[in-house]
């Protein structure tokens, strides 16, 4: 029997708030919709996706912006974008570069990996033990509910579709 494959390709799907902390939530889904990552993530990281998604135009290169127009300098390529753990409520990700034949792993956070993904059309994965273990976050850290409303909260993360995020207000 085949071995199942241990990465889901995502898409962003959206850039909401969560309720209870008010800090910005970036939500990945499978190409098939039926699996939902939500990614809690800083206002800066979120206003640097928000720019990409939205396709803005600044005068000048932001962060993300600088380290694709560098990497495009250099000939490297962002051949994927990998988020690979989630540890203690924070996730992981790694960048994986190109410059030839060389590979070249960088450790990077998800906000970043995400906007330098979104940035370079790279493909972006999740590890399906990242997808199992989110399941099993402790919510309670970040929003302070009984088990209950963590469900509740869980579930209607999961469920979201496209239409259900109005656009991401910078």
């Amino acid at each position: 029997m085949a071995e199942e494959n241990p990465l889901i390709r995502m898409k962003v799907t959206g850039l909401t708030i969560d309720p209870f902390t008010n800090m910005p939530i970036i939500i990945l889904k499978d190409f098939e919709e039926k699996m939902a990552l939500p990614i809690w993530i800083g206002l800066i990281e979120a206003s640097a996706i928000a720019t990409e998604l939205e396709k803005i135009q600044l005068a000048r290169p932001m962060t993300h912006d600088l380290m694709r127009n560098i990497l495009n300098e250099l000939d490297v390529e962002v051949a994927k974008i990998e988020v690979n753990d989630l540890s203690d409520n924070t996730f992981y990700a790694k960048i994986f570069l190109r410059k030839g034949a060389e590979q070249i792993v960088m450790d990077a956070r998800p906000s970043d990996a995400i906007a330098l993904a979104l940035r370079t059309s790279a493909p972006i994965y999740v590890d399906r033990r990242v997808m199992e273990k989110s399941r099993r976050i402790d919510l309670s850290k970040n929003l302070d509910e009984d088990k209950t409303k963590q469900q509740k909260w869980t579930e209607i993360l999961e469920n979201l579709s496209p239409e259900d995020f109005g656009k991401y207000k910078m």
